[in-house]
């Protein structure tokens, strides 16, 4: 019988495995983050929980840094922050802008911007 892993233990854990390469989870991540249409916007941890890895936005966040090719300003910080900084912040928010999300300051309005995704085990 395996003990119950301890909280700390278990983030360790997540976080390490994130940084593993992994195609299947990759994938996963892929096809939600492609799913948020033009002029709206999902957060790092909403793309991870809706493609079956709940706790792993900082593998989507990887993952979007390495994928140029993904519409990788449609994914924002939970409350609608950009988490990038100097000039990819910048570009971040005028591409959204240029699909015609408003911000609120420095932040997206999710309540009229965010995209509710379907969870993974309804995609196709």
């Amino acid at each position: 019988m395996r003990r119950p892993v301890a909280p700390q233990n278990l983030k360790r854990r997540i976080l390490k495995d994130s940084l593993r390469e992994n195609e299947t989870r990759d994938a996963a991540f892929r096809r939600i983050i492609r799913s948020v249409p033009k002029g709206r916007v999902s957060t790092y941890g909403k793309v991870a929980a809706a493609a079956g890895y709940p706790l792993y936005h900082r593998a989507v966040a990887r993952l979007l840094r390495r994928n140029m090719l993904l519409p990788w300003q449609r994914i924002v910080g939970a409350g609608g922050e950009i988490k990038l900084r100097g000039e990819a912040a910048a570009e971040q928010r005028f591409r959204l802008s240029l699909e015609g999300v408003k911000f609120r300051g420095k932040r997206v309005n999710m309540e009229i911007y965010e995209y509710t995704l379907r969870s993974w085990e309804s995609h196709d």
